[in-house]
């Protein structure tokens, strides 16, 4: 027997799911977040075979992964994300998109950690 994880295909209701894209209110999968990000960028490309059923690979799968990340996780805007998506084909890691406001409010924070350990070694 084939195991679902195993098939080359995904279909919209699976790619909701793995994602966690729920409707808080109704406890319901999110599936048309899927269908519009799929208007929005261009690199999600679902297969659409008998049936009008949308069919995700694993690379427009990883690019959902991606878009979810900046999206949701980020917080950044539609448009900043398809320029990300644009200039950035490298894999997703986390530490790379770090946004320059946190990276600044880390650095203030070290800042007063550091001012701090110099008075109490004082």
């Amino acid at each position: 027997m084939i195991n679902k994880k195993d098939k080359v295909y995904k279909s919209i209701s699976e790619v909701a799911e793995l994602l966690n894209l729920i409707n808080r209110k109704t406890g319901n999968l999110s599936t048309h977040t899927l269908r519009f990000w799929e208007k929005q960028f261009k690199q999600v490309k679902p297969k659409i075979f008998a049936g009008k059923r949308r069919y995700y690979d694993s690379e427009s799968i990883e690019i959902l992964k991606k878009i979810k990340f900046l999206l949701k996780d980020k917080g950044l805007t539609i448009k900043g994300v398809k320029k990300q998506l644009i200039s950035d084909k490298s894999v997703l890691d986390e530490t790379n998109y770090t946004s320059i406001n946190t990276k600044n409010i880390l650095k203030t924070k070290l800042s007063k950690i550091s001012k701090i350990v110099k008075e109490l070694k004082k």
